[in-house]
């Protein structure tokens, strides 16, 4: 009989244009339960790059914490990811929003030659190395795709574009697919879904993020 796999879900804060894009986090934890699986939110403990007003889409004249912030995802269940294990966990989630090029790293502002938040990298390398099944939403590719270059990863932004060829330079290989779909790296042992990159509404997200963990999930038990 299959197990059920248990996945860490990572948050970069709490909103689309400074954090984690709450429908994409929101949904993927939705599915991860609905298909009978566990997980644990973890988020890194430092200072948002910015915050945004999500009503006017303005910067604001304050501060906030990711893990704070991404506390309120999480309902308060949530680690500081200097506390993950991989010994844990099957697999491994990185919801979209703004947050993933802002605060996990400033791909945003610096592209490719950008810095990464050395506990994210960390994390994604020891996660590749100890063969557990990486995810990705929307955005959040772009961060796996720099992290394992190195090693050809397929990801998808959906489309492709400036940002998907710009990452192709360094070595990882865009693969354009539709909405609610998934690419695949199984040699790799990374899933990706475009969610907001392509989706229009909830429903196309909540699809693509059954997809991505049913994905996730095959990959685990083979």
């Amino acid at each position: 009989m299959q197990r059920k796999p248990r996945f860490a879900v990572v948050l970069s804060g709490c909103g689309r244009a400074d954090g984690s894009e709450i429908h994409e986090a929101v949904c993927a934890l939705l599915c991860i339960e609905n298909m009978g699986c566990t997980y644990q939110c973890f988020a890194p403990d430092i200072e948002q790059a910015r915050v945004i007003n999500h009503l006017n889409n303005q910067p604001m004249e304050e501060q906030r914490n990711v893990l704070i912030e991404s506390a309120r995802i999480a309902r308060g269940n949530i680690l500081d990811i200097e506390e993950f294990n991989t010994a844990d966990f099957d697999g491994i989630i990185f919801p979209g929003g703004l947050g993933a090029v802002t605060n996990w790293c400033d791909f945003a502002s610096k592209g490719t030659d950008c810095n990464i938040n050395n506990s994210i990298y960390s994390v994604i390398r020891k996660c590749y190395e100890d063969k557990l099944v990486i995810g990705a939403m929307c955005i959040a590719p772009v961060l796996i795709a720099m992290v394992l270059a190195d090693k050809k990863v397929h990801f998808t932004l959906g489309a492709g574009g400036a940002t998907a060829q710009k990452l192709e330079k360094l070595g990882a290989i865009h693969e354009e697919v539709g909405v609610r779909e998934v690419c695949v790296d199984k040699e790799n042992r990374v899933c990706t879904t475009p969610a907001y990159m392509l989706a229009t509404n909830m429903l196309d997200v909540c699809q693509g993020a059954q997809n991505l963990i049913g994905a996730m999930c095959q990959l685990i038990n083979e």
